[in-house]
């Protein structure tokens, strides 16, 4: 299973310089998750960035992945995280959400970069 951190997505929606990075984890949609905090923060930067029928667009492309609700066990493993990572809240989030399905997390968000299991790669200019 892959889950990708929504740097990554918008990232790939951009084609920016990592957008191949991502591709092949995106576009295999049966093993795609998406945490309902990727959702939230994709669709608030494209529609900030572009519009709100490009971010309805985006949010279609990503549905074809499982959606994941943020349940009570994510939420208390997104805190204890949070705390022992010094994790933001969405980070922990979405960290906790790839831990417990078993998933493979993609980003090039930099808080991530020196936890062990992440597919990590810099952002470029």
């Amino acid at each position: 299973m892959n889950l990708i951190d929504s740097s990554g997505w918008l990232e790939y929606f951009a084609n920016g310089k990592n957008a191949d990075f991502f591709a092949a984890a995106i576009e295999d949609t049966e093993n795609l998750i998406v945490s309902t905090i990727n959702l939230y923060e994709v669709f608030k930067k494209v529609t900030q960035e572009r519009d709100e029928n490009s971010a309805l667009e985006a949010i279609a492309l990503m549905q074809q992945g499982k959606i994941i609700d943020t349940d009570e066990s994510i939420s208390l493993s997104s805190a204890k995280l949070s705390i022992e990572l010094k994790l933001p809240m969405a980070d922990s989030i979405i960290l906790s959400t790839a831990k417990i399905f078993s998933a493979t997390l993609w980003t090039q968000d930099s808080d991530f970069k020196d936890i062990p299991g992440i597919k990590y790669i810099q952002k470029t200019g």
